[in-house]
């Protein structure tokens, strides 16, 4: 079996339900990695943090069954190879526009000769500092590496990203994708959810997993319904502020103050 659990639960198509961790922060990540979620996304891009940052947040919640998935502030071939030595399996890449780029990641996640990643498992997190006897004829194999669509040129070019060897599955980032098509701000528009759910027959019709980020209940089951099987259906920093607001205007004069 493979040592990724949620790599294995994708590819046997069962849904996993994730929630977005923006904090960046080791202490707050294990508080969520209480709550039982099939994974959790570390993230880079919108969030302030560095590899240390993820390295302790990967320790933070190493002792729960909540998978970690990574998402970089690029896919750089350098820092990638920074986060699997530090022990991310599976990495979320932004803006993948292109099945050429889809290649440029596939490469970056797997050792010589299928890739390009440097060898140092010895002093690496990953292999349990060299404990790992069997680490470098499995790292390969055990990587899931999810891509993000979201721009109209992703779209154009999505089945050829979807064939690309190696890429494991897509995940629509509907904000940006909203942005692209006109509505930023809005990805409830009824041009972009449309473009959304085309996009999540696409994927699940090529093998590949459909992925998304929503915060409306009945939209992530919408989308579960259509095939998608990883769902983040909150964000940490949003859960915090709206029940932060919610307690302060139950007890404010008048209702909630501005």
């Amino acid at each position: 079996m493979h040592d990724n659990q949620f790599k294995a639960a994708l590819a046997a198509g069962r849904p996993q339900i994730g929630l977005w961790l923006s904090f960046a922060n080791s202490y707050t990540a294990e508080v969520c990695a209480t709550a039982g979620f099939d994974w959790l996304l570390l993230d880079s891009e919108h969030a302030p943090n560095d590899v240390r940052a993820i390295l302790q947040q990967l320790q933070a919640v190493a002792a729960y069954p909540s998978h970690p998935i990574v998402r970089p502030v690029t896919g750089d071939a350098a820092l990638i190879k920074q986060l699997l030595d530090i022990g991310a399996q599976t990495l979320l890449i932004p803006m993948v526009d292109s099945a050429e780029q889809a290649r440029r990641m596939v490469s970056a996640v797997r050792y010589p000769p299928q890739g390009i990643r440097g060898v140092g498992s010895a002093a690496a997190r990953a292999s349990r500092w060299g404990l790992r006897a069997d680490y470098l004829a499995r790292a390969n194999d055990e990587v899931c590496l999810l891509v993000q669509a979201e721009t109209r040129q992703a779209l154009d070019n999505l089945e050829e990203i979807c064939a690309v060897d190696g890429i494991d599955g897509v995940f629509i980032g509907p904000a940006d994708l909203a942005a692209s098509l006109g509505h930023r701000g809005n990805p409830g528009h009824p041009e972009v959810q449309a473009a959304i759910e085309d996009a999540m027959r696409r994927i699940v019709a090529s093998g590949k997993a459909a992925g998304t980020l929503v915060s409306d209940n009945a939209l992530a089951r919408r989308y579960l319904e259509l095939g998608c099987t990883y769902v983040a259906v909150g964000l940490d920093v949003r859960l915090l502020a709206t029940s932060a607001r919610s307690l302060r205007a139950d007890f404010a004069e008048g209702g909630a103050q501005a």
